[in-house]
């Protein structure tokens, strides 16, 4: 199978509030759901500490049909989460100090296998990491408000920007 090579889209964002993210979350999320069950993608997220990546995360699953609770994956490094057709993996690499880990933790079958993986501190599994098909970047600007910017890096990424 051909590797397809699209140049990076980007699309920027302001999030003035919790509200607008969770409805950017929706808006994702209905994105992906269009895809269909043979959605394979990573999305990943970018920014400080702090800045907001769990929380549109636990809205992104909201939005995907995950009941119950969300837990941030920090000390787990990577949580689960199926809604038929549809596997989700969360990740979390904070804690990692060596991207090695990546390998010998074994989510190399994770990332081949079809399904969402949503992966925080991306950069701490360094080389190791498959390509992300799209690529948020949050930062902290005035107050509560948050910068957004959207990287597609793929045909994936492109139709999941479309949200």
């Amino acid at each position: 199978m051909a590797i397809e090579v699209h140049p990076a889209i980007v699309k920027s964002l302001r999030w003035s509030d919790e509200a607008q993210t969770r409805a950017f979350a929706e808006a994702l999320a209905s994105q992906m759901q269009s895809a269909g069950p043979e959605l394979n993608a990573t999305v990943q997220l970018r920014g400080d500490l702090g800045v907001g990546k769990t929380t549109f995360v636990r809205h992104l699953l909201k939005a995907l049909g995950v009941e119950g609770r969300i837990k941030s994956p920090t000390y787990a490094v990577v949580e689960a989460y199926s809604v038929p057709p549809l596997d989700i993996w969360h990740f979390d690499f904070y804690r990692f100090n060596d991207p090695d880990e990546w390998s010998e933790a074994g989510f190399r079958e994770i990332f081949a296998s079809p399904g969402l993986k949503l992966v925080e501190w991306p950069e701490k599994a360094g080389q190791h990491l498959p390509a992300a098909d799209l690529v948020l970047a949050i930062e902290l600007l005035d107050g509560d408000h948050r910068g957004v910017c959207l990287q597609a890096l793929t045909a994936t990424g492109v139709h999941l920007l479309k949200a």
